[in-house]
């Protein structure tokens, strides 16, 4: 088991990668033009995630490309070839969230490593148990947990699952990122929608600009004390 925490940076172009690299991230996790949640960032095309793993793995860094979105049966169709095209590149792991993923990941690209998505709102430790015994090697909570849960969970699950845990960024209207809000004002999905800043916005709740808007996650003061629940990153 590692014991040092992991710092992981999101890197939604090259541009905010190369800066993650220079800050110390020890891994960014990206996207590529399908299948991430995050559909307004710039992501990557093929190519520059070739790039981008070779950069990375040249810090010493590694990759983790999201697949997280709920795929309808039309892209689950072409999922294969890029769980195959991943694996080719050496990507280290996939954040997905929907168990149909997971087992196309088991079966095209087994050498690339199940981080289960913050989207999959896994909240008790009888979830992340249940995804380590489909195969997971990394849970990635619900942000709504308290340090408190977090220590619970790590203490009644296989002490080979690695335990993730956001320190910073916006929280949603629903639980992390289903967010309602975003979903009604791009006419998206509620589970493969993407995800402006309206149910990520910092103001207060009772501004009517932004009535069901939550306080951004900022816990990078109880950061050095993080550990303690077990996480890895």
């Amino acid at each position: 088991m590692r014991n040092k925490i992991e710092l992981l940076s999101p890197a939604g172009d090259m541009e905010r990668l190369k800066m993650s690299l220079a800050y110390g991230a020890d891994a960014v996790y990206l996207a590529g033009n399908d299948f991430g949640m995050r559909a307004f960032a710039g992501n990557f095309t093929p190519d520059e995630m070739g790039q981008a793993v070779t950069l990375c793995h040249s810090y010493g860094a590694s990759v983790h490309v999201t697949c997280n979105t709920m795929p309808r049966n039309d892209e689950v169709a072409r999922l294969p070839e890029w769980l195959e095209y991943l694996q080719d590149l050496g990507v280290d792991a996939v954040i997905l969230a929907d168990v149909g993923v997971l087992s196309l990941l088991k079966r095209y690209a087994p050498r690339v490593k199940a981080h289960i998505s913050t989207q999959a709102s896994i909240s008790n430790y009888q979830a992340a148990s249940a995804w380590y015994d489909l195969g997971a090697s990394r849970v990635i909570l619900a942000r709504e947990l308290s340090l408190e849960e977090i220590t619970e969970l790590r203490a009644k699950t296989p002490r080979e699952l690695e335990i993730e845990a956001f320190v910073h960024g916006a929280m949603c209207v629903s639980y992390s990122g289903r967010c309602l809000l975003s979903n009604y004002m791009t006419a998206g999905t509620p589970t493969g929608a993407p995800a402006p800043s309206p149910a990520g916005t910092s103001t207060p709740w009772w501004r009517k600009s932004a009535p069901a808007s939550t306080s951004p996650l900022v816990r990078t003061r109880e950061a050095p004390s993080s550990s303690t629940p077990g996480t890895c990153a």
